[in-house]
């Protein structure tokens, strides 16, 4: 359950604005229940339709309630039920609209049958490489550059998890400022040391025989890669002087 925030100069409520709440309130709420999500992710979202926030005359993104509980439910979906954004977005309008319709579940098929992941296996969503082009909004070798320098690697069966969405809009964000692929391979090579050090943590539980100690290990790989990503946000901020809206 999401919980609004409470008066306090540390949470930055919005009473003055009618209620609304900044893109960093709405980041202390939703962390109650989704301590992974970013503030990257909460602008992707919008910039796949999935919530519109209003705007102030100098930019900044003001959030309702309803626009929170409707990125609690968004975020819910994609974790317990590892649906795409598309299907996402459509079952929210028809709800919406308030026409009934059933929340659909992806798995892997077998004849034509859901088969159900183990319990104690993480399962991704998956997209296919035409629907990462259009969530980017990219072209063919554009993305095919990016693998090149291992920014983007697409999973065995040739579709790619539901990040790799994420990771390309970042490039292609970042590209508009002329900032180039290749000059992202030294994030892409910390990010993977920062990996390396976060599995090393929780290796010994991930090869315990118990079930429930590997569900640990996947809950502390959690915690452990958002701690690692706000750190990493705070030491470039603190490097660059600024601090994020």
């Amino acid at each position: 359950m999401l919980r609004t925030p409470r008066g306090g100069a540390g949470h930055g409520t919005a009473t003055a604005d009618g209620g609304l709440m900044s893109i960093g309130t709405v980041l202390n709420v939703l962390r109650d229940e989704f301590p992974e999500v970013t503030i990257s992710k909460i602008r992707f979202l919008e910039s796949e339709g999935l919530v519109e926030p209003q705007r102030t005359p100098s930019g900044y993104r003001k959030f309702s309630a309803e626009d929170v509980e409707r990125l609690g439910h968004v975020l819910r979906m994609q974790r317990d039920h590892y649906l795409p954004l598309k299907v996402i977005r459509e079952y929210l309008d028809a709800m919406e609209r308030g026409e009934a319709a059933q929340l659909p579940t992806l798995g892997r098929q077998r004849d034509g049958e859901a088969v159900p992941e183990p319990s104690d296996v993480p399962t991704v969503a998956r997209i296919g490489r035409a629907e990462l082009l259009a969530a980017a909004g990219i072209e063919e070798p554009e993305l095919a550059e990016w693998e090149s320098y291992g920014l983007v690697a697409p999973l065995e069966e040739g579709v790619y998890d539901a990040e790799a969405a994420t990771v390309a809009s970042l490039i292609a964000e970042l590209g508009r400022f002329g900032i180039e692929p290749r000059h992202l391979r030294v994030m892409k090579a910390a990010a993977d040391r920062e990996a390396g050090l976060v599995d090393q943590v929780v290796a010994p539980l991930k090869r315990h025989r118990n079930p429930q100690t590997r569900a640990l290990a996947q809950a502390r790989t959690k915690e452990l890669a958002d701690l690692t990503v706000r750190l990493h946000a705070a030491l470039v901020q603190t490097a660059l002087g600024v601090r994020l809206p």
